[in-house]
């Protein structure tokens, strides 16, 4: 489902910025946008994403500042490193220019903590990192379920519109057998003109027809997926999946319907009416079934 959410924090002398933005998405889709430097740290956030999110494309974005003291602390052993570098490079290739002293303030690793080796800066930030991100979740999370409750409802509107549907088509369906039987006789006397109709084999023949017809356990299928389908929407997380399969076998038993209704009476024209109907609620289920995880 759609969110956005964000936190911060101000810790030690810098200041980190966390956001989530989710969009609809089949499958978990994570892209991630941190400040250089936080490679190491990307391993943890992708854990801490894949543990609360099953579906959705995830835009998640760190933001990281120095701010205090820290502002102006130095890493002397990083800059010496990086001057006697240049150094070297001057008297190698006979450069007279010197150093800028800006340039290197800004290169990586020279500005930071004040006391703090590299892997503890690492460890601190990791630990900011993944508190910010777990409340930038949690805020998601809750506007998520409450865009899941105007969804449950919609569901549930369409899954009871569809079970209305199929009572009315199974109703119909009683009332269409003796329209086959009239569709065959005339079909026959078509083909046979004049000659007579053995009424036992019409009748054998009709029996045939109406059991070829016949869409009870179509139906008996139909409503047991409306069933498992309200199911799922009442109970446990991480029913995306599972509900896009269910739409799946509602679709192919609507299929059958309308492919086990022919002629032109009006009861077979109506049950194809409504099978039409239950097609198009199964669809727009199916494009709201991508907005849950």
């Amino acid at each position: 489902m759609t969110g956005y959410a964000h936190t911060q924090a101000v810790e030690n002398g810098f200041g980190l910025r966390v956001s989530v933005r989710s969009v609809n998405h089949r499958f978990l889709d994570l892209h991630m946008r941190v400040p250089e430097g936080f490679e190491p740290i990307e391993p943890r956030i992708r854990q801490i994403v894949r543990e609360r999110v099953r579906r959705g494309h995830l835009d998640v974005t760190v933001r990281y500042e120095l701010a205090g003291p820290a502002a102006v602390g130095v890493n002397q052993d990083v800059a010496a490193a990086y001057l006697q570098a240049v150094n070297g490079l001057r008297k190698q290739f006979g450069i007279q220019a010197e150093p800028d002293i800006a340039s290197i303030l800004r290169l990586p690793g020279v500005i930071g903590p004040p006391g703090a080796s590299l892997d503890e800066e690492i460890a601190q930030l990791e630990a900011v990192v993944a508190r910010c991100l777990g409340e930038a979740l949690d805020k998601l999370d809750h506007m998520r379920e409450q865009e899941g409750d105007a969804l449950r409802q919609d569901l549930s509107g369409r899954l009871t519109n569809i079970a209305s549907l199929a009572a009315k088509v199974a109703t119909l369906a009683e009332s269409a057998r003796p329209a086959y039987a009239r569709r065959l006789e005339s079909r026959l006397k078509e083909l046979l003109g004049e000659a007579q109709i053995d009424p036992a084999r019409l009748a054998q023949e009709a029996a045939l027809a109406a059991e070829r017809s016949d869409i009870s356990e179509e139906l008996a299928r139909l409503s047991s997926h409306v069933r498992q389908f309200e199911s799922l929407l009442t109970g446990a997380s991480d029913v995306g999946k599972k509900l896009d399969f269910l739409l799946q076998e509602m679709q192919r038993e609507a299929n059958t319907l309308l492919s086990k209704t022919p002629g032109n009476e009006a009861e077979s024209l109506e049950i194809t009416r409504l099978a039409l109907e239950i097609k198009s609620e199964i669809e727009k289920l199916r494009e709201q079934v991508q907005n849950i995880e």
